[in-house]
């Protein structure tokens, strides 16, 4: 009996000992809840809001040069990137064609000169007739009617001989502007054809020290898009380079695609240093609004839900905040830990730059915490694999 007591005694402290474990075990502790969250402080700092897309940049003023008359290529002054001068000869066609034309004209006006001499003595014959009584009224209305389509046609000829001296000095192709020439389209010995539209032989960049972009945005972002805001952008060629611009101009003309609205928005650029290319692809991203000092929550605060959001207390759905200006800012919710369960707290927002949102309103200030992630991974639903009995 003596022996026995000890090992009863132990039997029962074990016994106690496992059963305290266990509860504590199941019993959650609100030190194991605060370290199942990640949260982040509320702070605050400057704010930049911006929306992106892409665009081509071209030069401000591209001129096409094309060919009133059709011939073939005889000489090629310019090539692509050659810098050229207002009236500078950029190309000249045969003329062969175009000069026989002229001397044909000009054959007809002397022709035209010697029926016009004739009928204007013929009218003075008349006339002089006429006062002697020599004539009738009749043959000197018909002198003068002579005399006035002999004028006509001298004219009609004359006129002719304009045009073919002017289609003759449009066989040499003069640049438009000064410039750099971006884009070559003909070569010796190919045949010019201007029977409908005037084809394009050369495209000029008048200056290449300025630039612009050319592109799209939707619907969503163009009302806070105006003239003059700031711009930056980044091309391929220059992946470590920023670049700066300013937008220049909101096209009213909008472009649907899909049921997609879009406008295009030119954003002026200074290339003084001419590494920018028409053609490279930018993007662009436009400076729409600017917070200083204001109190910041991180976005992923305003994304987070808890795995079993009913157990979470809400701190009480509110309407629509007053924003600047008393216009209606939005709301969203972020969550803080109360007593070690998350609890959802309501607050007016404003801008964002998609890693931190500006806080107009609410319960929060500057130093207090809010929930960013769970890092206990949710719960399985559904059995596994049950035990193998055999």
């Amino acid at each position: 009996m003596h022996m026995n007591m000890p090992k009863k005694v132990l039997m029962a402290a074990i016994v106690l000992l496992a059963g305290a474990v266990v509860v504590w075990w199941l019993m959650p502790s609100k030190a194991s809840a605060e370290g199942r969250y990640a949260t982040a402080a509320l702070e605050r700092g400057d704010i930049t809001q911006s929306v992106a897309a892409n665009g081509t940049l071209n030069p401000v003023v591209l001129v096409s040069v094309g060919s009133q008359v059709s011939g073939i290529v005889m000489k090629l002054h310019a090539d692509f990137n050659g810098k050229v001068k207002a009236g500078q000869v950029l190309l000249e066609l045969d003329p062969t064609l175009n000069q026989a034309q002229l001397q044909q004209s000009e054959a007809n006006l002397a022709s035209a000169q010697a029926s016009l001499d004739l009928a204007q003595a013929n009218e003075e014959r008349a006339r002089g007739l006429f006062a002697q009584e020599y004539v009738t009224r009749q043959d000197l209305d018909i002198a003068v009617q002579a005399l006035k389509a002999a004028k006509a046609q001298f004219a009609v000829v004359q006129a002719q001989v304009v045009r073919d001296r002017r289609n003759l000095d449009n066989t040499v192709i003069r640049s438009p502007v000064s410039g750099v020439v971006v884009s070559r389209e003909v070569d010796v010995g190919q045949t010019v054809a201007a029977t409908l539209q005037s084809p394009v032989l050369f495209k000029i960049a008048q200056d290449l020290s300025h630039m612009q972009i050319d592109t799209s945005y939707a619907e969503a972002d163009i009302g806070n898009i105006r003239v003059g805001q700031e711009a930056t952008f980044r091309v391929d060629a220059f992946p470590n380079r920023t670049f700066r611009g300013e937008v220049r101009q909101v096209r009213l003309n909008p472009t649907t695609q899909q049921n997609v609205v879009t406008y295009n928005v030119v954003v002026s650029v200074d290339n003084l240093d001419q590494a920018l290319m028409p053609g490279m692809t930018a993007y662009v991203n436009i400076l729409v609004a600017q917070r200083k000092d204001v109190l910041m929550v991180p976005n992923a605060a305003l994304r987070f839900r808890p795995a079993d959001a009913a157990k979470a207390r809400n701190g009480g759905d509110k309407p629509k905040g007053e924003g600047r200006k008393g216009d209606t800012a939005p709301m969203g919710t972020v969550y803080v830990l109360e007593n070690g369960q998350p609890k959802a707290v309501r607050i007016s927002v404003g801008i964002t730059d998609n890693r931190m949102t500006e806080v107009l309103g609410g319960e929060l200030k500057d130093g207090d915490t809010v929930i960013v992630e769970d890092r206990q991974p949710p719960a399985k639903t559904g059995g596994g694999p049950g035990m193998r009995l055999f």
